[in-house]
């Protein structure tokens, strides 16, 4: 089992993660240093604080840093197959970490392809 890992939270993102619609994630601050092209990583969704469910293997594809505000639709579509615009996905980040999000704030987009069993 790989040594790091991509938790997700939300119930809703499981079945995105399970037909392969959420190929991306992207995270609040620069997490280039944790997350690197090539790394192996489990996918793993559950409650924080709570026990987690595999869903799969991936490798890490992509990592790239920059404003919110300069996200493309194509690279937010990756993570939220729902969501097209920097402030959608502000209020969506604001949910998340609990907290105001704007579009200068720095995140990680974190591109990621699932590794199928042999």
């Amino acid at each position: 089992m790989p040594a790091y890992a991509l938790n997700f939270y939300s119930p809703v993102v499981e079945a995105q993660l399970r037909s392969h619609r959420k190929t991306a994630t992207i995270r609040l601050g620069d997490k280039s240093r944790k997350y690197q092209k090539g790394m192996i990583v489990s996918v793993l969704v559950g409650a924080r604080y709570g026990p987690r469910q595999h869903v799969f293997d991936a490798v890490i594809d992509k990592v790239d840093v920059k404003r919110l505000g300069d996200l493309s639709p194509r690279e937010i579509e990756h993570d939220n197959p729902e969501i097209r615009r920097p402030e959608e996905m502000a209020h969506f980040l604001g949910q998340l970490y609990n907290r105001e999000v704007t579009d200068d704030d720095l995140v990680t987009v974190i591109r990621f392809s699932a590794v199928k069993p042999f």
